[in-house]
């Protein structure tokens, strides 16, 4: 399949709000109005992969020379920094019927070959315990088990140095 992955657009938010709802739990899932702030406030950090003109999946951040992974007000990006010297994941997704065909890797390693660009020293996520030999695949490394009850779900926080 062709593929391609791009930088976010206005025309793009409702997709991606129906592929966060479709994969994430409700207590979770981002609304639509934290998708649209991330892609109106933050477009450089927010990519979409296309599969035959079709969005499946992406990667959504913010900015911060300070990172408190478990500051809830950040997901809105309150207190983003466009300049900041780091970056927060704070969405990998892809929808639910093309997870397992390593579309997650493909977006991960644009996501990182971008940031790179942009001189960032570092990015950071929270995921679950699951995903943590996932994220190690990449360099990022574990930090500890995160202060975040989102969703009342339990989160360990990742970091992986680009300088």
């Amino acid at each position: 399949m062709q593929y391609e992955i791009r930088t976010v657009t206005s025309n793009d938010i409702e997709h991606c709000y129906e592929i966060e709802s479709a994969a994430y739990s409700i207590d979770e899932a981002a609304t639509k109005e934290k998708i649209q702030i991330r892609a109106e406030q933050y477009p450089e950090g927010f990519i979409v992969l296309e599969v035959d003109s079709q969005i499946i999946g992406f990667i959504n951040s913010g900015c911060a020379d300070q990172v408190i992974m478990s500051n809830d007000d950040f997901k809105a990006l309150k207190g983003h920094l466009p300049l900041g010297k780091n970056l927060v994941i704070m969405s990998v997704v892809v929808m639910p019927k093309f997870q397992g065909k390593g579309y997650s890797s493909k977006l991960i390693n644009e996501f990182i070959r971008r940031a790179k660009i942009m001189q960032k020293e570092a990015i950071y996520l929270m995921c679950k315990e699951q995903y943590l030999k996932f994220y190690e695949k990449f360099g990022f490394e574990f930090i500890k088990e995160s202060d975040s009850s989102h969703g009342g779900m339990k989160w360990f926080e990742m970091k992986l140095k680009l300088i």
